[in-house]
């Protein structure tokens, strides 16, 4: 069996580290700095390395970088304190596998090697793998943009190491973090998502530790919190700068400790849980503004993911807006095949404020209301109409009773009579269907035969 290399410079952390090692079956062999270790590494080719980043001799980083320019498949686990979490930050980007940051406890301390002896053996022997940036199966898109964060959610799924997903509101965060869950050692555990700005501050404690029965009032019964549920998997905290800041600090504590206890429970209990968080905030200028803790910040963000928006991905829109028209089309038994060029063009120019999220809103707008088989310009909501101008052709006549809505032909009318025209336009777009054009235009089928009424009324219908 192949040892575990210890870098320890304190000598009794490092009795107890390997104390706890050998304990647990495993061979350890240990050194006291830098150039020990060094030594120690050539000699034995660990596959393991548990290293302390603050050596009396030379700095841990540069000695990791010098494991892993010897042999890149080293899986080194490094350790730090409270006050050089930069440093453990640095070298997850450096190629790190895990780190732990002090005191940590021992269930937390052997399943970090626990995971790492179990991919240094998936890898003992064979030859290094080309680096695969192709799209994981929760995105679609192939972009350079969306390349690297294939890599970057490939590169840290595996770790125990918190993650950091940032991004602007449906760049798809949550995409995000379920794709890091399914590509780490907790696959096949719970996945347990919370949006923390979607539950009211009183109550979110109780969402993420849970609360025993008669805590307070309305606790007609137990109810385990998000970490209890994910125990064993991972706990997705979204829009987390949305977090009280008296929950923060429960939270950096359950961070520390790895412990629980839920509102009105006497003591707290043990649960293992990956954290992954998301903001569409800047967390940066959140803690400027002394809104979110500085140590929970540094915690929390030490594998940052930036969701790109969706109009930095250019041919992606395409990709995706054609994989949801397949998706929608089956789903509402539609015949549609794919999108015209003109739609093709109109969407690789639009800025896609809402990203993703509204891309796939205008896909099933268009399926729902339309049968196919090709997706064209004017089966796009009336929002994005405008838009659709820059391409279409000058109209050459319209129906006295019915003309055709322009942005040029409604300069100079009143409010009232722009009203009408868009109203009457998009009631003929959906076949003279009201109830169709009411949902387009999001108010109430009612409010339509009510307005259509009083322009019949006025001699205006």
């Amino acid at each position: 069996m192949t040892p575990l290399l210890l870098i320890e410079d304190t000598p009794s952390l490092q009795m107890v580290y390997e104390s706890v090692l050998r304990n647990a079956g495993h061979e350890v062999v240990t050194a006291g700095n830098a150039a020990e270790g060094l030594q120690k590494f050539q000699e034995n080719s660990p596959h393991v390395v548990l290293l302390d980043m603050m050596l009396p001799d030379r700095p841990g980083l540069e000695l990791m970088r010098d494991f892993l320019d010897m042999c890149p498949k080293t899986k080194i686990i490094v350790v730090t304190a409270n006050g050089s979490i930069n440093l453990a930050v640095e070298a997850m980007r450096m190629g790190a596998y895990e780190f732990l940051l002090k005191p940590f406890n021992e269930q937390r301390f052997l399943h970090a090697i626990e995971n790492a002896l179990q991919d240094a053996m998936r890898l003992r022997g064979d030859p290094a793998p080309a680096a695969d940036t192709g799209p994981l199966r929760e995105f679609v898109g192939s972009s350079s943009a969306m390349a690297e964060i294939y890599g970057r959610i490939r590169s840290v799924g595996r770790s125990m190491a918190t993650v950091f997903v940032t991004g602007e509101s449906g760049t798809g965060k949550e995409i995000c973090a379920q794709a890091v869950h399914n590509a780490s050692h907790r696959a096949s555990g719970p996945f347990v998502p919370l949006n923390c700005g979607a539950i009211p501050g009183d109550l979110l404690e109780s969402e993420v530790f849970g609360h025993l029965k008669g805590s307070f009032t309305g606790a007609i019964a137990d109810k385990p919190g998000a970490a209890a549920v994910a125990d064993g998997g991972t706990l997705f905290l979204d829009e987390i700068c949305e977090m009280d800041l008296n929950l923060q600090t429960k939270l950096l504590r359950f961070l520390q400790t790895s412990t629980i206890q839920p509102v009105g429970a006497p003591k707290a209990r043990k649960v293992n849980v990956r954290i992954i968080c998301a903001t569409n905030r800047d967390p940066m200028e959140e803690v400027r503004r002394g809104r979110f803790r500085e140590d929970l910040y540094y915690r929390l963000h030490v594998v940052p993911i930036h969701m790109p928006p969706l109009r930095e991905r250019g041919d992606d829109v395409i990709e995706i807006a054609e994989d949801a028209l397949a998706r929608f089309a089956s789903e509402e038994n539609r015949r549609f095949t794919g999108l015209s060029p003109e739609v093709k063009k109109l969407f690789l120019r639009l800025p896609w404020p809402g990203n993703i999220r509204q891309l796939l809103n205008v896909v099933r707008h268009a399926v729902v209301l339309n049968e196919g088989p090709v997706l064209t310009l004017d089966m796009l909501p009336i929002e994005l109409h405008h838009e659709r101008e820059k391409f279409a052709a000058p109209a050459t006549s319209a129906a006295p009773d019915r003309p055709h809505v322009t942005l040029g032909g409604l300069v100079g009318k009143t409010l009232a009579e722009i009203e009408q025209l868009v109203i009457e336009e998009t009631i003929a777009q959906h076949g003279g269907s009201v109830p169709k054009a009411a949902r387009v235009l999001d108010v109430s089928p009612s409010t339509l035969y009510r307005k259509r009424e009083g322009w019949n009324g006025n001699g205006r219908g």
